[in-house]
Formats: structure tokens, sequence, C-alpha cells
């Protein structure tokens, strides 16, 4: 090799990948995928255009590709928790296995049609143009588990509707490279000329579960790797070359049964790194560490990838095969309504489900172009070419997919954006005694999107807050019985917080909310201890300004940095009370959760009763959880859990 040659491809590319990321960054403020730009990025600077990098460059580069690849597998397996896909097990093995049959059907069969249509495939014999379509067909049934986690996070979208898509997701992606091993070997054999006989599929069938055992082996060396004390810029990059050895190995071994043996052996690389993912992520404790070095490195690897992918096309083999990228791609469209449909319907999913949900699998990314890549490593004979194909088809897909996932999520009510919000989803507190404390608590609630309702038993302190504040939230309380409390208050009132200048008239409004309104999480300003046994018999949480200043610098005193998350204003740091709403997570161990690796369970509330959590904590319905880290991820965790 000439060292000397790949310092100087390495240097170039890597001014070309902070171009990209830039122009990445410029994309998304048109709206479009961060990984558009990078394409673009890479077509531009690539050998067909501005040559900044010629084809030399990209093919002595291929080891990124590799390690690129082996990193998006890692990912793929890691996203598939099994725990979280209970529920809709059946919604979502029906539309996995009903979607990936259509699609790859009915765009190989399309591909195959249009064989004549497209210059590479001109050329080739009857069992290569087989060949592109059997391995197109395997390419375009993938999804992008990254880009559905984003548009599900921008439109905070919770339901089942949401909740199989997700699962579908992920499922399929597992099965897409168990597919395409296959689809490989068959494709190898048709390339060669052999004769497909009982000895070829055994011998298929041996590679498949040969791929998934070294997989669980190739995850129990990355386990050892994670059980060290080495610090993360140690760990990633082995974790990175382990995949990296994984593609190595593959292609020495075909290379050497190809020589010496009576078969070629192919044992998928994509396959053994999404196995050894996917089992560690749900056979051991490791998942969260693995999942937090992947996400490091995320951005880097996509820009260096997507980068890598774009200069390597043809755009003018792009504008000859566009009328055909777009055929194909309208087929897959009609393929995943008729999978979708399918499923859905012997599923037992609601009719109006089965009738939006293939909008939801239109994305394409990382997994399809990945696989894409790999045919042009693996079968030179279709090269560059199939790969410039199966990219603009996913291109289309990767635009085309976020609007109408999104149209698909407002039209099924499951969007949670502030405006989308169900009543019965929104945190309601009563306040009573307006002053100035109230006012700013009242301010500070509704900027996290409670519903407030301030109440007053002296007309004059609403009259004057009405008039001079204007935030129109504000009621008089003629009396202080159950009909005029009913008369002002939500029915499903979560919180009540009285600040009166009476403990007896505070002590009756409690009663009122706990027996009346049942509102167990309440609290209460005293200006003297006489009645707190009364108040705490009730559950309130009972606040006396005599001592709260001390309990306060005692938190400042002994537990500083805590205190400055709670007390002080910090915008980057929240901590919150959620109630477990979704059945998913009813009966889950605290440890099922793939949390933000950054947000901390710090209690747990049950029927009253509190409980220090620790892994093996089972979650109900109902549950109230109280959590801590940045406010970002606390909204993500809200999501999954509840509100």
């Amino acid at each position: 090799m000439d060292y000397q040659f790949l310092a100087w491809s390495l240097a170039s590319f890597a001014f070309i990948t902070l171009a990209a990321y830039n122009i990445g960054r410029m994309a998304t403020v048109l709206h479009l995928p961060l990984i558009t730009g990078y394409l673009v990025a890479g077509i531009v600077a690539g050998p067909f255009i501005l040559k900044f990098m010629e084809a030399p460059d990209v093919d002595v580069l291929r080891f990124l590709d590799e390690i690129s690849l082996a990193f998006i597998a890692f990912f793929a397996g890691s996203e598939m928790a099994m725990d979280e896909l209970r529920g809709r097990l059946r919604s979502i093995a029906w539309n996995t296995v009903t979607q990936i049959l259509a699609v790859y059907i009915v765009s190989g069969a399309v591909i195959l049609l249009l064989a004549d249509y497209v210059p590479f495939m001109q050329e080739l014999s009857i069992q290569g143009k087989i060949s592109a379509a059997l391995l197109g067909g395997t390419i375009l049934a993938a999804r992008s588990p990254s880009s559905a986690i984003a548009i599900i996070n921008e439109m905070r979208a919770r339901g089942p509707f949401t909740k199989t898509v997700l699962g579908v997701t992920l499922v399929k992606d597992v099965l897409i490279v168990v597919l395409f091993a296959f689809s490989t070997s068959v494709v190898a054999t048709l390339l060669t000329g052999q004769q497909f006989d009982l000895g070829f599929i055994l011998l298929v069938g041996f590679e498949v579960l040969a791929s998934i055992g070294l997989g669980i082996l190739v995850g129990m060396v990355i386990v050892l790797v994670l059980k060290t004390h080495w610090e993360e810029w140690i760990k990633i990059p082995v974790i990175l070359f382990i995949g990296y050895l994984v593609f190595a190995f593959s292609t020495e071994l075909r290379h050497f049964s190809h020589d010496n043996l009576p078969v070629e052996l192919l044992f998928e690389p994509l396959l053994i790194c999404m196995v050894a993912s996917f089992w560690l992520t749900n056979r051991t404790q490791y998942r969260l560490e693995l999942r937090h070095l992947l996400h490091r490195v995320e951005m880097p690897i996509y820009v260096i990838f997507f980068t890598l992918i774009g200069s390597s096309l043809d755009i003018g083999i792009v504008m000859t095969i566009l009328p055909v990228t777009v055929i194909i791609f309208l087929a897959r469209l009609a393929a995943l309504f008729i999978g979708g449909y399918i499923g859905g319907a012997v599923a037992g999913d609601p009719a109006q489900f089965n009738r939006l949900t293939w909008m939801a699998y239109i994305t394409q990314a990382g997994v399809g172009l990945g696989l894409a890549k790999e045919v042009a490593i693996e079968f030179p004979v279709l090269g560059n070419d199939f790969t410039t194909l199966m990219v603009a088809v996913i291109v289309l897909s990767q635009l085309a997919g976020p609007p109408f996932f999104k149209f698909a999520i407002r039209l099924v009510g499951e969007s949670h954006l502030p405006k989308d919000i169900k009543d019965d989803e929104i945190l309601d507190v009563v306040i009573v005694g307006i002053e100035n404390q109230s006012r700013q608590l009242a301010e500070r609630l509704l900027a996290h999107g409670w519903r407030v309702r301030l109440l007053d038993t002296d007309q004059s302190h609403v009259s004057s807050l009405a008039a001079s504040d204007g935030l129109r939230h504000e009621h008089w309380l003629p009396e202080i019985t159950a009909e005029s409390v009913r008369e002002l208050i939500e029915p499903k009132t979560e919180v009540a917080v009285t600040l009166l200048s009476s403990d007896e008239d505070s002590l009756k409004l409690c009663q009122i909310f706990y027996e009346e309104f049942g509102v167990t999480r309440q609290i209460a300003r005293l200006h003297s201890f006489a009645l707190v046994d009364e108040f705490r018999e009730l559950g309130v949480h009972v606040l006396n300004p005599a001592n709260a200043m001390v309990h306060l610098l005692d938190h400042f005193v002994r537990a500083p940095q805590l205190a400055t998350m709670v007390f002080e204003d910090d915008p980057e740091h929240d901590v919150v009370q959620v109630t477990i709403t979704d059945p998913a997570v009813d009966g889950l161990h605290l440890r099922e959760l793939i949390l933000p690796d950054d947000v901390l369970v710090m209690s747990i509330v049950r029927r009253g009763h509190s409980i220090v959590p620790h892994g093996y904590t089972n979650l109900h319905l109902e549950d109230e959880v109280t959590l801590i880290g940045p406010t970002d991820s606390l909204e993500e965790v809200q999501l999954k859990l509840g509100y």
C-alpha cells in the first residue's frame, strides 16, 4: 500500500467532511435531512464534478466505509430492545412480514422489468439482472430507525400507531439484514453459475446461522471491552476496530474459501455486527453504555459515510436513470400500502391505521445505504452503478418520507405538540391565595406547559391581579365549599397549592380538594405548627416559612450541585415528576427501560408510598417517577412514560 497516497487522501477527505458537516446544517435550514447535505457535498467534491477526490482516493478510503457500515449495524441492533415492543407484538409481527414480502416482491419485479432501460443492467446476463432485482428488492424493504425516532420525538408522538411503527421499523431492519445475507448467497451462486439444490440450501442456512453465532461471539468480545475501566476515547475506537475486523474477516474468508474449498463461504458482516449489538442490548447489562458510546460518534460517522457515498455517485448516471428511479420509488410506495394494509387487517388494527400505515415507512437512510454500499463491495459486476440507482431511490424516500409520516401522526391523533395535546393530558394546578409568590409560581408552571387556576377568597386581590398582570387565570372564590370550588377548577386537577393567610381556611380547602376531587398532591404554606398533624394526615406537603430557609441552606451546604439544579434557575437541567400512563411500561423493571444516559431516576411513589429505585424495581401504571437531568432528555422520557 502507498501510505503517502493514503495520508494525502485522508487529509483531503478531512477537509471535505468539514465542508459536508456545514452543508448538512445548511440543508436543515431548507427543511431537508442532514444526510442530503452530506450526499450533495460528496457529489460536488467527488470525481464527477469538482474532482477534489478522484476515484483512486475513494477506493483507498474503503476501510472508512467498512468502519461506518459496522457502526450502522451496531447502532441498528442497539435500538431494538425487545422489552419495549410488548403490547403490540401481533401488529408488529404481521406488519413487518407483509411489508417486507410486498416490497421485496414488487420492487424486485419492477427492477427486473425495467432492466433494459437501465444502462448498466442492459449488458448483464439474465442471471445478473435477477441478482440486481433480488438485492434491490431487499435494500428497498429497509427502513430508517434514526429518522423514525427523530420524527417521533419532534412530533412528541405517543400511542398505539406510533408504537407499532417504531416496533416494525426496528424489527424490520434486523430481518432485512438476515434477508440480505440470504440474497447475497443466492446472488453469489447465480453469478458463478452454480446450481440450486439441497446442498445450496443447506449452505445458505449454514452461512446465516454461522453469521448469527459469530455475532453473539463478537457481542461477548464487546462486553469484555465495556467491562474495562478504560476511558471513552479508548473504548470507542476499539469497538469500531472490532467492527472493521468483522468485515476484514468476512472478506478474507470468502477469498480463502474460494481458492481452497469446494464452496465459497459468505458470512455477512452486517448481520454479524447487528446480531452482536442486538444480543448485547437484550441479554446483558451493558446496553446503556453501548448506546452512549455509539451516540458519541454518531454524527462524525454519518458525515464520513454519506460523504463517501456521495463522492462515489456518478451524477450523469443519476440524471440518465431519473425516470426509472421515480418509477421504482412509486412502486415501492404501492408495495408499502399493500403490505401495510394486509398486515394491519390480519392483525386486527383499526381501519384508519391500515389506510395510513404506509406513510410511516417511506423514509430510508443508514441501513439501506449501507446495504447498497455493501453490494458494490461484494459484487463488482454490479458495482457503483447499482449503488447509484439504489441511492437515488433512497434519497427520494428520505425527502418524501418525513412529511408523510408527520401527516399520518396528525391524522391518527397521536401528535402531542402543544396545540395537539388533549385536555386530559395537560397537568392542572390550582393555586389558592393571590400574591407575589403565587403569581411567580403560576408564571413558572405556565412556562412548563401546566394549566393554572389562581383563586382567592378576597375579591380585591383578584381584581388587582387582573388589572395589573393580565394572566387571565384568576378567579374569585366566594366561599370555601365544594360547590364553589367545583365551579372554578378543572375536574381532573392533579395538584393544589394553598397559600391563604388562615391555616384553618387552608386545612378546610385541603380537605375539600382531597375528599371531593381526589387531589392527592397538595402543598400548603402554614403560619404556625398548630395544625400540622391534621395536614399531614391528608398527605399534604407542609411548608413553613419559619424553617424553610434553614432547610434550603442545609441543602446548599450538604448537596450544593443538586440544590443548584432544584432551587436556582438552571435552563439546562431540571427535576420533573412523571406519572406512568403508557401500558407498555407496566410491569417492566427499571433496568429494562432504555432511558437517556444523562437522566437519573431519583424516586418512585406508588399509592402514596415512596420507593427507593434500583434496577429491578417494577414499574406500574400511575406510579409517580421523579427524574433529574437535562431538559431535552427529560422531555424524551416524559414521552416514553406518560405525562
